[in-house]
């Protein structure tokens, strides 16, 4: 009879693995499954071995984050959604910092690139509705633009979350976000109140 894999090892595995990186501790086959309650095989078993591991974890990684974002609420304020999407992937990162940490350690590659990719869509699509809204100038290039986006959230993530600034930082979020989409072609305070509506979800 073939034994099924439980995905509960495989997360146990992983989250195990993103504390010990937290912890500074050294990342053995062996201790990682010490105290575990599972023997070496298992991360062959669920991972061919440590690079699969690693593989495995950058994908989690971004597998919460879509999850995340694929709950974000979509209105008939696109800049507001852009806004709140921001806040969703703080939130993700927030959730699982060590996790987070791994995602972007581009030293092993993802299970999947192209799931990966599909967390910087939601983002687009915004900000492409944003300018057929009328919201965005005509010329203004939604890849761009979730891209800006995509880089203000990450520091902020990297510094708050995982990183020496405190909690409090994060609030600056408003009004660097209200000024990427200004320059996009917004008005000032209908800006200002999509993105604090946004972020605040």
């Amino acid at each position: 009879m073939v034994r099924l894999k439980d995905p509960a090892i495989r997360t146990l595995l992983i989250e195990r693995a993103a504390r010990m990186l937290r912890d500074r501790e050294p990342i053995t086959l062996r201790s990682l499954v010490a105290g575990a309650g599972v023997s070496t095989m298992a991360v062959y078993t669920y991972f061919g071995g440590m690079d699969g591991l690693w593989r495995a974890m950058r994908q989690e990684g971004f597998t919460r984050l879509a999850a995340r974002l694929d709950r974000v609420p979509r209105t008939d304020d696109p800049v507001r959604d852009l806004a709140a999407l921001g806040a969703a992937y703080l939130a993700n990162a927030a959730a699982g910092p060590d996790l987070y940490r791994i995602m972007f350690d581009a030293g092993f590659e993802l299970e999947d690139p192209a799931a990966a990719d599909e967390t910087l869509h939601g983002l687009v699509d915004a900000a492409g509705r944003a300018r057929l809204a009328g919201r965005f100038r005509d010329d203004t290039d939604p890849l761009a633009v979730a891209t800006r986006a995509w880089m203000i959230g990450h520091g902020l993530a990297s510094l708050v979350v995982t990183g020496p600034l405190p909690q409090p930082a994060l609030e600056h979020a408003v009004p660097l976000l209200t000024a990427l989409y200004v320059s996009c072609g917004d008005e000032p305070e209908r800006c200002h109140r999509s993105v604090v509506g946004g972020w605040a979800t």
